[in-house]
């Protein structure tokens, strides 16, 4: 197994803009991460630097005992995988995925096997002789990452691998990511701006803003303990409240609506609207404390006790689910 990734006071300047801002970052090996926040907060650059398709301005990234900060990127022990897949369209599969070693002088036989064998681990083998344009996106995505496995790399990076699939099959494409990453063993490295596909998929989730991180924590932690009012705004599913100097995040699904208090903590709040999710019902509310208030009502409880718009309700919550934020 390879050796872990790290970033140390890693950063890129583009002219007067900073997009990567002095990151320190252990990425252990062998675990799925995904670089994960808003447009232009420095992910993807971030990717690129690591892949070296982009030169770091300041700082060092280390694979294992090496240092890999100045290396050309095909001495790196790292492969990407790109948002767009860039598969040649005058190629077949099995001849875009035995690309690199052609360009390595490996011969013609033994690199079109190994290019059948990796197709065939993606399920993908029965199309080998068709050209990019016969393939579907999934396909096409299969290909590409086969592609990228054929290097034997030690670090997988994928740059929004899933952003130009079909809902169904972002949800299909992500567990076998997951599960290609289990069966090979080594570090993938993720970026993606969907807070749902990070959560679905990663070891280690590291939350960007403004070329910095905010948060670095697996799944569970980071839903149940956000450090910052961005990252719990930024995740969703939380309410923040400031109550006297103390900001709280609260979840939504950990919030109950009453026409009474049945917590140890309450406020009055105005219903404003009312969204069917199917198991739950979203209802939206405004306060004195807070104008975007909303609470995740079980379907059941819901008819139980319909939430009028403009109908005002107590919204209760426990002391042990609120969670101090750094102001």
């Amino acid at each position: 197994m390879s050796g872990n990734l790290e970033l140390i006071k890693l950063s890129k300047r583009y002219g007067d803009v900073t997009a990567v801002d002095a990151i320190d970052l252990n990425i252990p090996a062998g675990s799925y991460c995904c670089l994960l926040g808003p447009s232009g907060c420095g992910k993807t650059s971030t990717l690129r630097m690591i892949a070296g398709h982009e030169e770091a301005s300041d700082g060092d990234i280390l694979l294992g005992n090496r240092n890999i900060t100045v290396l050309p990127a095909a001495a790196r022990g790292t492969a990407m995988m790109f948002q767009s897949y860039a598969l040649f369209p005058h190629l077949t599969a099995q001849e875009n995925v035995a690309f690199s070693l052609k360009m390595r002088g490996v011969a013609k036989a033994e690199r079109l096997q190994r290019a059948l064998d990796l197709l065939e681990r993606v399920d993908m083998a029965r199309y080998a002789q068709r050209k990019p344009a016969e393939l579907s996106g999934g396909q096409q995505q299969r290909v590409a990452l086969a592609r990228a496995l054929i290097t034997e790399p030690q670090v997988l990076l994928l740059d929004e691998p899933l952003s130009a699939l079909d809902p169904f099959l972002r949800i299909r494409m992500r567990a076998e990511l997951k599960r290609w990453q289990l069966e090979l063993g080594f570090t993938f490295v993720h970026v993606t701006h969907s807070q749902e596909e990070a959560m679905a998929l990663a070891d280690q989730v590291v939350v960007m803003n403004h070329g910095r991180i905010e948060q670095v924590a697996t799944p569970h932690d980071l839903f149940n303990a956000p450090v910052s009012e961005f990252v719990a705004r930024f995740m969703g599913g939380h309410n923040i409240l400031r109550l006297g100097d103390q900001m709280i995040a609260v979840r939504s699904d950990h919030m109950r609506l009453a026409d009474a208090p049945i917590a140890d903590q309450s406020l009055p709040a105005t219903v404003r609207a009312v969204e069917y999710q199917g198991s739950y019902v979203l209802v939206s509310l405004f306060s004195e404390l807070s104008d975007e208030l909303s609470v995740m009502v079980p379907e059941a409880e819901f008819y139980n006790m319909p939430c009028e718009l403009g109908r005002q309700l107590q919204v209760s919550w426990r002391a042990q689910d609120a969670h101090a934020l750094a102001s």
